[in-house]
């Protein structure tokens, strides 16, 4: 079997790159590997003593911002599609693959073995292993949250459970939250989870495509929930007392909530959710308030642009504080306070997957006064964004190779 004439090409331009001074044995392995791959010979060549000039290092580079200069810097990469991060230490981190997998990096290591101890994951259309966070007092008890995809004879819906961290397993597991009903298709199961300066648990939820099921006080789907840490209902949460109301829900009328934090300094709950075509919002989220979805909404039924619901506004329903037109499809969110970066104080941080980029958002009384686009299309999908204890913000790409960037 011949080398064609392109595999040959290839080779020359990458001898004259590594250097002349190979050429030879570069050449040497050609003729002797007629039966090989190009990939696997150009491997063989590059492990006899060029691996170091060919193989480029961690990516790292710099950006100007409106406010500061910061360096990006690439910390792990092959993982797959990593939904969120979680962080133990400094140096220690829980990254979820949607695939099903906890991962764990160790002094910026990639451990080759999963965490165990997972129940069944389903991993269909958008959902999978979400989002990871720990209990405020994780170091005490140790406790780690994860939301999933749990599956019921072919029907699918959003799960939430909580285990103990030990050694490199999860023990003592049980699930503390359901969302209910579960129904077919693979589309919005949300879900973002956040603790407040209280130890009281946010889960978000979507609207499973079924958008109606937004208005429904009996359904879980399209709300965000309210619960204690060990899962139980608290005697505040503003339904709890409606026989027709599922009293875990906290708000609704929400399309599908993938950012959720809370901000203890202003004691506020930030949520940004998918819209249609033109109408991802930014959202303060307040007990027993409906978000609209989809009887208002700023935005518009994909590809046709028909009107979706009765307009924009409608008494009773919430405004968002902000809203994305043309949608950037926002995933993660981020509140900065970490003396890193003196300039972003009280900012908050949106990933987005649509236009590959990082939203700051400078806020004014609870409003955005200004928003600046950072890292647009430089280095793929953000699917998440957390600022770590110590005080640096973290992204996550959304990609079958993804990896775990710093921003310094």
């Amino acid at each position: 079997m011949r080398f064609n004439h392109g595999v040959t090409a290839e080779f020359e331009r990458t001898a004259f790159i590594v250097g002349s001074k190979q050429m030879l044995r570069l050449k040497m392995l050609i003729h002797c590997a007629f039966s090989a791959r190009f990939t696997l010979v150009l491997a063989a060549f590059l492990a006899t003593g060029c691996a170091a000039t060919a193989v480029a290092s961690s990516e790292q580079f710099s950006i100007s911002t409106e406010k500061q200069t910061l360096v990006v810097r690439e910390m792990v990469s092959g993982l797959d599609r990593p939904w969120s991060i979680a962080f133990i230490s400094e140096t220690d981190w829980l990254v979820t693959e949607r695939s099903g997998t906890l991962r764990r990096v160790i002094d910026g290591v990639l451990q080759p073995q999963p965490i165990a101890g997972l129940p069944a994951i389903a991993s269909t259309g958008q959902g999978g292993l979400l989002d990871v966070a720990l209990h405020p007092d994780f170091k005490q008890n140790r406790l780690v949250y994860l939301s999933y995809v749990g599956a019921e004879k072919r029907r699918y819906g959003t799960e939430v459970l909580v285990g103990t961290l030990k050694n490199n397993a999860l023990e003592n597991v049980r699930v503390i939250f359901e969302a209910v009903p579960k129904t077919s298709g693979g589309r919005h199961f949300g879900s973002r989870l956040a603790f407040d300066q209280n130890a009281m648990l946010y889960i978000s939820l979507g609207d499973r495509g079924s958008q109606d099921n937004a208005q429904q006080l009996d359904s879980h789907t399209g709300s965000i929930v309210r619960l204690h840490a060990d899962g139980t209902v608290p005697s505040d949460n503003p339904f709890v007392h409606d026989a027709n109301a599922r009293p875990e829900i906290y708000s609704y009328g929400h399309r599908n909530v993938q950012g959720l934090v809370f901000d203890n300094a202003s004691n506020t709950l930030w949520a940004h959710e998918h819209g249609p075509q033109g109408g991802d919002e930014l959202n303060q989220i307040f007990a027993g308030q409906n978000y609209g979805w989809p009887t208002i909404t700023y935005g518009v039924n994909y590809g046709s642009g028909t009107a979706i619901g009765i307009g924009t506004a409608k008494a009773g329903m919430m405004q968002p504080v902000t809203y994305w037109d043309p949608s950037i499809a926002p995933s993660g969110l981020a509140v900065v306070n970490s003396e890193r970066y003196p300039h972003w104080q009280g900012n908050l941080l949106v990933g987005a997957l649509k236009f590959q980029l990082v939203a700051r958002l400078e806020l004014s009384d609870k409003t955005v006064a200004h928003e600046e686009r950072l890292l647009e299309r430089k280095l793929g999908r953000i699917r998440d964004i957390r600022q770590s204890p110590d005080g640096y913000v973290y992204l996550l790409t959304d990609s079958d190779n993804g990896k775990v960037y710093r921003i310094e």
